[in-house]
């Protein structure tokens, strides 16, 4: 037999946690509008192309918005800027790994506040139960959360060792960040498959550029 365990999204959230459904991103509305473009170096530009594709609520096939149709271009301007992000020099190659795990943190408080305006947009790009009592897109921010808390832990936690060897001589191993990180991600747990990807990279120290699904842009 198999056994799923799901977490209760409530379990280790405070009353007013709880009680709190309007964060930063304010009411949800399904009608939008909701920002599409692509998110690079710090900000929300249009592809270069000026092209856009729709992306449809799967349940009734209807457009829910016009999100940007990105090219070879698009991603030569985002590797740029993660290359920049990650030079020798750069505030993210100086920032000490507690600053990371600060960001993180910070990036999974601001995720925790906006949880029930995320999730019914998982819900609605994505096609699964907003709420139930099985596995919903309630579960799936839940674990988002939790999921960037546990790589912002290990940020401060990344060590190498030292291992004895034969001779006069020191033998030493030291994790570090590989540089620009391309990732893709499918359709299926959007924002999760966000966090699992972007969780490990970003604590370690590197850079990213990712693909979000076509079909949950």
């Amino acid at each position: 037999a198999i056994v799923l365990l799901l977490p209760n999204p409530a379990m280790g959230e405070p009353a007013a946690k709880r009680a709190r459904t309007v964060g930063s991103l304010g009411e949800f509305n399904a009608a939008g509008p909701f920002e599409t473009r692509n998110f690079i170096n710090g900000d929300f530009v249009k592809s270069q192309s000026g092209k856009t594709f729709p992306t449809v609520n799967p349940a009734t096939e209807e457009v829910i918005a016009h999100c940007e149709d990105s090219n070879s271009a698009d991603v030569d301007t985002a590797v740029a800027a993660a290359r920049a992000a990650f030079a020798a020099g750069s505030p993210w190659r100086e920032m000490n790994a507690t600053g990371r795990r600060d960001l993180m943190l910070r990036l999974a408080d601001a995720i925790e506040e906006n949880k029930e305006f995320l999730s019914r947009l998982e819900a609605l790009d994505n096609g699964k139960p907003w709420k139930n009592a099985a596995y919903s897109a309630q579960t799936d921010l839940h674990l988002v959360i939790q999921c960037y808390r546990y790589y912002a832990g290990w940020a401060d936690k990344l060590q190498g060792k030292t291992i004895p060897v034969d001779g006069k001589m020191f033998c030493y191993t030291r994790h570090e960040p590989v540089g620009v990180v391309g990732q893709i991600i499918p359709w299926n747990f959007p924002l999760l498959m966000q966090a699992w990807k972007l969780g490990p990279a970003l604590a370690t120290g590197c850079t990213v550029v990712m693909k979000t699904s076509e079909k949950t842009p």
